[in-house]
């Protein structure tokens, strides 16, 4: 049973309120930030919080399933990833065990990162104090380097149970560290970290002048699978729940810049649609953001953002300015999401009724809100959040 917190309320609504004022000081000074327009926010929906127990870019591009009668993939042949739709070379891809890698995201330290533009799935979240953090899942692609590595989340107790991965990261503070421990999949052996004695060659250092020590931790895919095959977890999961088309849904909104300000000045997330590509082109306050191991900027097929409850927890997370408290992100139930693809933002509900299940997208009427195939980053943020989306 999930232990009951006290609600963020004052802490995040006040934060949000300050975001804003922020993000508006900064407009008002000039720069290089966009000039909102009015903001489309999704309408918060409660949350069931008891349902689940406690580019041209270098990256490898797949065909794509044929969609001539347009319709919308649910299930998925053999040589299909059900991550992103696109069918693979080779289907015995499909049948490793997925990676989940938490790469840091701390501002300018760690950035351009490694490895991003090779995952299926990016997940980007609050970790604390305003600033975000990434839960990388690769399974159709490999990646010879992929960090920084740093610390998991209580979010981290969800996103590898619905993706069955293999969860990758540096440590914890001590009371995620005994939930992990507690958790299915740590049971299973699909919990990798120097916290439970994995060091080399699964996790290297590589330093850099002027580069903090904790911002210098590394692995690879091929490292990891090599520890999946020797603990015996190289099977196709049931990646069940996403559903792709290549064809756009009806009733979208034009949606040719999105921005995600969870700090503005810090850790804004900025993307913009590429016609040409189809694609969407990511950058962090005006500048692109790309990956070392291509020096190319970041894209996406899908931008998703998740509203999800926010929860303050009571476990310390560092002693920083007072200290900070673990966030519980609850992606558990039901909530307002917007898909966007193809230069539109589509609204919707994103459901997750059990555990082991991806969040599942539904449009209005309770059918399948279809990805456009491809990879997708994943936006999480608290419900309400003052989202700006462009026409």
């Amino acid at each position: 049973m999930r232990t009951q917190h006290k609600t963020v309320g004052l802490t995040f609504g006040a934060a949000l309120v300050l975001l804003m004022l922020i993000q508006f000081g900064f407009a008002a000074c000039g720069g290089s930030q966009v000039t909102p327009t009015p903001t489309r926010t999704a309408k918060p929906v409660e949350t069931a919080t008891s349902v689940v127990p406690p580019t041209p870019t270098a990256t490898p591009q797949a065909s794509l399933m044929p969609t001539a009668d347009a319709s919308i993939l649910t299930e998925f042949p053999s040589d299909v990833n059900p991550l992103t739709g696109l069918r693979v070379s080779d289907p015995a891809t499909l049948d490793r065990c997925p990676l989940a890698i938490k790469i840091s995201n701390a501002p300018a330290v760690v950035r351009p990162q490694s490895g991003l533009s090779l995952a299926d799935l990016v997940f980007e979240h609050y970790a604390e104090g305003s600033l975000t953090r990434f839960t990388a899942i690769f399974l159709g692609h490999d990646a010879s380097k992929v960090g920084s590595i740093r610390s998991g989340r209580l979010i981290d107790l969800e996103i590898p149970a619905m993706t069955g991965a293999m969860f990758a990261y540096s440590g914890s503070s001590g009371g995620v560290k005994q939930k992990i421990i507690a958790s299915d999949f740590y049971q299973e052996g699909r919990v990798v970290s120097p916290d439970f004695g994995v060091g080399e060659p699964v996790f290297f250092r590589v330093p850099e002048p002027g580069k903090a020590f904790e911002h210098t931790l590394f692995t690879s895919t091929e490292a990891l699978r090599a520890l999946t095959t020797e603990r015996g977890l190289n099977t196709r999961q049931d990646l069940h729940g996403l559903a792709f088309r290549e064809a756009p849904p009806t009733g979208g909104q034009p949606a040719r810049y999105v921005e995600i300000p969870y700090l503005p000045g810090a850790a804004s997330a900025e993307w913009a649609f590429d016609r040409e590509l189809g694609l969407y082109r990511r950058s962090i306050l005006g500048e692109p953001h790309t990956d070392a191991l291509t020096g190319q900027q970041l894209t996406a097929a899908n931008v998703i953002i998740v509203y999800a409850n926010h929860v303050e927890t009571d476990i310390l997370e560092d002693l920083v300015g007072g200290g900070h408290y673990s966030i519980e992100i609850q992606i558990w139930g039901e909530g307002p999401v917007q898909i966007v693809r193809d230069g539109q933002v589509f609204d919707g509900q994103w459901a997750r009724w059990a555990r082991e299940d991806m969040l599942s997208f539904l449009d209005a009427s309770g059918n399948p809100l279809p990805l456009k195939p491809g990879n997708s980053w994943y936006q999480i943020v608290p419900l309400g959040f003052p989202t700006i989306i462009q026409p």
